[in-house]
């Protein structure tokens, strides 16, 4: 018995060390990432998430910005992360309410997950909504592949 958990601990440690090897600078500010974006003339995604409480979101983290390949591809795009947890202790008052300034003006359909790419001065060039539940991402890729070509 004492084996098995010391099997089941190490896996879950394990885990967590390879989700934190994928690292990206997700930033909460937007006004900051279109200076960025405009500094470094890179599109910008705003990443509408329920990191709390949406599965898909949770399975697209996962799935997708959990991995090297989109890593690499983050170097492209200024990050954004607009996080609408229900719970009221992951972000402050003042973040909820920037995200729902970001959210009135590019997820006003409320959905989620839900990427968002805009030029440096916050003009909306695409989007893409939803994740399956055959977790298959390359509709994800397709979309950064198409944001960069015409870009």
């Amino acid at each position: 018995m004492k084996k098995l958990l010391f099997l089941a601990v190490f896996f879950i440690g394990f885990s967590a060390i390879a989700q934190e090897d994928v690292k990206l600078n997700w930033l909460t500010d937007f006004d900051k990432a279109k200076k960025i974006a405009k500094k470094s003339n890179k599109p910008i995604l705003i990443y509408f998430t329920g990191s709390d409480w949406c599965p898909p979101c949770k399975m697209l983290k996962e799935d997708f910005f959990y991995t090297e390949k989109f890593k690499e591809k983050a170097k492209d795009f200024v990050l954004v992360m607009a996080d609408f947890p229900r719970r009221i202790d992951i972000i402050t008052d003042e973040q909820r309410q920037e995200n729902t300034k970001l959210a009135n003006k590019y997820n006003t359909k409320n959905k989620f997950p839900n990427i968002v790419a805009v030029d440096h001065k916050g003009k909306k060039i695409d989007n893409i909504t939803s994740y399956n539940m055959m977790r298959d991402t390359n509709r994800h890729y397709k979309f950064l592949e198409k944001i960069l070509k015409n870009y």
